[in-house]
């Protein structure tokens, strides 16, 4: 773990400014796994163990890298070397702060993601509403996994970079819904929110 973080240190250099490597232009012919899980509420565990160092999460996230074949999507910490595979419970990246930013005489809602993303609502950048199915793999689970495989939930999701997607956490939501319009339409509650100069729809689940 601290030789990887290291070598993606020198790779990516030093700057105190955040910016992402060209991950595009990697093409290693090494594929290795690594004992890495992104849990569904976003934490990062290694080995069975959160990894408590944001520093560290935030590094690793900069090379966090998506695959589709066969309509299955793996995911990989990618490096010029080799890409290493992990497992991702439902999405790699997480949303747990919006604000409202003035630009041009536009109002804009701008999403920040806990490893560092940040991206505004617009065309390319939409939010959806999706079911997320929690996996139930072990019948053994400890108690406080069993809560979580119980019952399917309605999740808002939001594109950021290279295919990745972010959850966008309940707080963060709950603030959405104060920031937008709230309506009732043909027995569906309809959520609105502008974002420049744009008017986006969600059309909320009622139960």
């Amino acid at each position: 773990m601290e030789a990887l973080s290291q070598y993606l240190k020198s790779t990516t250099g030093n700057s105190q400014k955040r910016s992402l490597p060209p991950l595009e232009d990697w093409q290693p012919e090494q594929t290795v796994d690594m004992d890495l899980v992104i849990k569904a509420n976003g934490e990062w565990w290694h080995e069975g163990r959160p990894l408590t160092r944001q520093s560290l999460v935030d590094l690793f996230a900069t090379v966090l890298w998506r695959e589709e074949r066969n309509n299955e999507i793996e995911y990989f910490l990618k490096t010029p070397v080799q890409k290493l595979r992990i497992s991702v419970e439902d999405v790699p990246l997480l949303i747990n702060d919006v604000g409202i930013v003035e630009e041009k005489g536009d109002s804009w809602l701008e999403f920040t993601t806990t490893t560092g993303d940040v991206v505004r609502l617009d065309a390319a950048h939409p939010i959806t509403l999706r079911t997320y199915l929690p996996k139930n793999d072990a019948q053994d689970s400890d108690e406080q996994d069993k809560d979580a495989v119980e019952q399917e939930q309605i999740r808002p999701y939001m594109p950021v970079r290279n295919g990745l997607t972010a959850l966008i956490g309940r707080n963060t939501f709950y603030h959405l819904t104060e920031i937008g319009k709230l309506t009732e339409e043909n027995g569906s509650t309809i959520l609105t929110l502008r974002s420049g100069g744009q008017d986006y729809q969600l059309f909320m689940p009622n139960h």
